[in-house]
């Protein structure tokens, strides 16, 4: 269930993406005030998306207009703009000392405290199902961070899904390769088994409706069961069945060991971006 969101302050959403549109509309959802939003961005076409679909959230091209008087900053740019943007706001941060929460991927908190100044930073991890509500988000904050911030943060983040906080920020570079990038995962497994549906002569829709209700099942029973998913497989499993026929060929191909070297190439690439995006001098 949702959380209701309680909150008298101001927020500011630098960036109008995708990911920005789910979280405040998971945020209005769950009780925001829209009149309390406040959204930046350069291109109009974003905005004007969201005058049609949030009417009541304010909107700029300024990032310094949106951010004055808030009191809560989420930076929600691409990696490649956060410096020019975070430094420009630098002055007013500094003035205002917002709580700031980072949803850009693989920018390290070194670095913007860098361009930002001092503040109070949480960076985030959200992924793609938070535009239907079923999203996962990893949070990091060093320790001097007070639990009020962090409880500000775990409200709004958890109004587009669940929310885990890790220990060490460079858990986050792992958080990517698992859940950020993940769901980019079950799609092609999903992709290959309606593939094989279809190639074997069943309807394409019918393809589709099964690997989608198997997929949401199996998701489901996985969420709502004590049992870990190798037991779950087990129960699944019959010795001598048709889930042991195709099991059996997986495990030949050793897909265990092809996922344990996806998420590492996504990992790695993770840290990698964080030093190409980190280094940008603005």
């Amino acid at each position: 269930m949702t959380p209701t969101i309680h909150l008298n302050e101001r927020i500011a959403v630098i960036g109008g993406g995708q990911m920005a549109r789910a979280l405040i509309g998971g945020w209005i959802a769950a009780g925001l005030n829209p009149g309390q939003i406040v959204v930046a961005d350069p291109a109009q076409a974003q905005l004007d998306w969201f005058r049609e679909h949030f009417p009541n959230v304010a909107c700029e091209t300024d990032n310094a207009l949106a951010a004055a008087g808030a009191k809560i900053w989420l930076l929600a740019v691409k990696p490649q703009l956060l410096a020019p943007v975070a430094t420009a706001l630098k002055t007013l941060a500094q003035s205002q000392r917002p709580l700031v929460i980072s949803i850009v991927a693989g920018i390290h908190a070194t670095n913007i405290v860098r361009w930002l100044g001092p503040t109070t930073l949480i960076r985030t991890m959200p992924n793609r199902p938070a535009f239907v509500g079923a999203g996962i988000t990893a949070l990091h904050a060093t320790p001097e961070v007070p639990a009020l911030a962090r409880e500000v943060a775990t409200k709004l983040l958890a109004a587009v899904g669940s929310v885990v906080w890790v220990e060490h920020e460079q858990q986050l570079d792992l958080v990517t390769a698992i859940s950020g990038s993940g769901p980019a995962y079950f799609f092609l497994l999903m992709e290959a088994l309606e593939t094989a549906a279809i190639a074997r002569g069943l309807a394409p829709n019918i393809a589709r409706e099964l690997v989608l209700q198997t997929a949401n099942g199996a998701a489901k029973l996985a969420l709502q069961s004590l049992d870990d998913p190798a037991t779950l497989r087990a129960q699944v499993t019959s010795k001598g069945g048709t889930t042991a026929a195709a099991v059996a060929v997986f495990e030949e191909a050793q897909l265990g060991k092809i996922v344990d070297r996806a998420v590492e190439a996504a990992a790695q690439r993770s840290v990698l971006l964080a030093r190409e995006f980190g280094d940008v001098d603005p």
